[in-house]
């Protein structure tokens, strides 16, 4: 096979990777790069000097030079085929066993996630996207080590709904002129090359989850590849529809704007609660105790500036016709523990009454045993109507202040919550730099947002001398030193397993220079 010209693959061709990486798919590829990719490095330089001005003082707050989208009168497209009723969705990586039994699960939609719950090895990126088109073509098929056969069901599976990877990140695997692709328009475009004509003959569509964007001209970005996409390959313009979580503090003051910029392609916006949690702690990491959070644990989706996060998520979607969906249930059951089981099914239950009640067209989970709860409640408010977009809320009125509030959530920073932190961290990255991205931890699926969560906290808690509520210790390198190794004990595991995970999260964690993304070292650090 010769590629086309400029583009390099350096990645191992394994089975069936020819049929991804053929040389119209390349091409469609080296277009999107040498097009869009100029914009992206833009945008991401933009981010940056947001970021050096709240370091120096700044704040966020509603843009004024946008005011008049948000007093105009507009709406979003209709629903597409599929994402009509989304009352619960499940989320997971692309490998074949996990995308059976999302597919079979009896949630409305998947999540086929390609950025924080899977591991952007070659082989996940590739093997993925053969995945999704063997899933839409019904030919996917599993066997375990054991013997054990999954097999996609008869009759209705979950719609199809792909989260590429962020705008931060690359493809060191495929080259354009000698530069690395975006991962995001890598995973875009291999999926809707193959995929959007397969989608439509099956009366669905390509549809995407956008996530980590920071402003409405990163969502103008995605809305202007969707335009030229569409049109190389002959589809209709609005076909694509797109997701977008808000899950950036930045992006929380730009709901309207990013809808906007999106309408003809919007599918709705999603509150991705733990992504939020980290950006609030990056974003302000430095600006003292207005800004310190306390025990992840602690902070629940009833705190002052995560109500109002997630209360103008839902008046913005449902003023422009949006979905608002819900954030993620990410307890795993524990067949084991049956009070454990019970207890957590409990907040589950009572996480989802409350986004049912507050007006969410949906919401997530992050296992197949999750699914009857969420159905069960959104079913209790819905009916059977599809969604609730005519709620509207016009009650709710939201200002930045409170978005920034931050300083009044209820808890306290705790020996418990750092060596929780740590452990998280540790064992996360322990399993990412092996390959999996979407990893049990405590009961919990923990992904990247929730490792980013836990390196932040302690990266913040370390560099604004916090002292612990429970063991009067200030934070300090000694004692993450000292909890790191204890907590690698625990584990039960030769110690000398850990130590490059160890050392990538110190790297992370504790380092005066505070990695944007833990993600970015721990891709080089990948074959």
């Amino acid at each position: 096979m010769t590629n086309p010209a400029g583009v390099e693959v350096t990645g191992p061709m394994r089975e069936r990777f020819h049929e991804v990486l053929t040389p119209e798919a390349l091409t469609f590829l080296a277009e999107l790069h040498r097009t869009f990719d100029a914009r992206r490095r833009d945008l991401l330089a933009k981010r940056t000097e947001r970021e050096a001005e709240l370091a120096a003082g700044g704040t966020l707050d509603f843009l004024e030079e946008t005011r008049h989208i948000r007093e105009g009168d507009w709406r979003v497209a209709d629903p597409a085929p599929g994402l009509e009723d989304r009352r619960v969705e499940i989320t997971g990586p692309t490998d074949a066993k996990m995308a059976i039994n999302a597919l079979n699960s009896g949630a409305k939609v998947w999540l086929a996630d390609h950025e924080d719950a899977n591991t952007p090895l070659w082989e996940n990126v590739i093997a993925g996207q053969l995945n999704l088109r063997d899933a839409i073509e019904r030919k996917l098929s599993f066997t375990s080590p054991e013997g054990k056969r999954y097999a996609l069901k008869d009759g209705e599976l979950a719609t199809i709904v792909v989260r590429p990877r962020g705008w931060h990140l690359t493809e060191k695997h495929i080259l354009v002129d000698g530069e690395r692709m975006s991962g995001s328009l890598v995973d875009f475009g291999l999926y809707f090359f193959h995929c959007a004509k397969l989608q439509l003959e099956r009366g669905s569509g390509p549809y995407f989850y956008l996530p980590k964007m920071e402003s409405h001209l990163e969502a103008r970005l995605w809305n202007d590849v969707f335009v030229l996409a569409q049109e190389r390959l002959g589809i209709p313009g609005g076909t694509i529809r797109a997701t977008v979580l808000v899950e950036t503090y930045p992006a929380a003051f730009e709901m309207e704007e990013i809808l906007y910029e999106l309408r003809e392609h919007s599918a709705g916006l999603n509150a991705g609660r733990w992504d939020y949690i980290f950006s609030a702690i990056k974003k302000f990491r430095t600006r003292g105790k207005d800004f310190l959070l306390p025990d992840r644990n602690s902070v629940t989706m009833t705190a002052p500036f995560m109500r109002a996060y997630t209360e103008l998520l839902v008046r913005t979607c449902h003023k422009r016709g949006a979905h608002a969906i819900g954030g993620m249930a990410a307890f795993i059951p524990n067949r084991r523990d049956p009070e454990v089981n019970e207890a957590a099914l409990e907040k589950v239950r009572a996480d989802k009454t409350r986004e049912a009640n507050d007006g969410f067209d949906g919401s997530w989970v992050a296992h197949p045993d999750l699914v009857p709860i969420c159905r069960e409640v959104f079913d209790g408010v819905l009916g059977e109507a599809p969604n609730q977009r005519d709620k509207t809320r016009d009650e709710i009125s939201v200002t930045a202040a409170q978005l920034l509030d931050v300083k009044d959530t209820p808890g306290e920073m705790t020996e418990t919550g750092l060596r929780n932190a740590v452990s998280v961290g540790i064992q996360y990255l322990a399993a990412w730099l092996r390959g999996s991205g979407a990893v049990a931890i405590f009961n919990l699926m923990e992904d990247a947002a929730t490792a980013e969560i836990s390196r932040s906290q302690v990266w913040q808690w370390l560099h604004n001398d916090v002292t612990l509520a429970d063991s009067r210790e200030k934070v300090t390198r000694e004692l993450i030193d000292r909890i790191t190794a204890e907590e690698i004990a625990k584990l039960g595991d030769d110690p000398s397993g850990y130590d490059e995970a160890r050392a990538l999260f110190m790297e992370v964690a504790v380092a005066d220079d505070f990695a944007d993304f833990l993600t970015l070292p721990a891709y080089e650090r990948m074959p």
